[in-house]
């Protein structure tokens, strides 16, 4: 799946995710190079709720949004098409 984020310095998320909701790769396009592979390692191989929970609603400053809330909204929106 590949999602456009909307309000963060990354431009697009692309993600895998199973049949039992394990994220098996994230990939971030653009934004904080070292930040988002690090964010990548973590959450890969966990529930994609579970991220969800954690990262949803996460802000970056003065921003509405963060390239973590991104992610969850990417989530979010890939478990709802499955």
């Amino acid at each position: 799946m590949v999602y456009r984020t909307k309000g963060t310095c990354s431009s697009k998320i692309e993600l895998q995710i199973d049949e039992d909701h394990i994220i098996r790769c994230v990939r971030f396009t653009g934004g904080c190079n070292g930040n988002l592979q690090g964010i990548s390692k973590l959450v890969t191989g966990r529930k994609a709720e579970e991220v969800i929970e954690a990262l949803e609603g996460t802000r970056c400053g003065f921003k509405q949004t963060s390239c973590p809330d991104q992610l969850a909204q990417a989530l979010k929106q890939a478990l709802a098409a499955s």
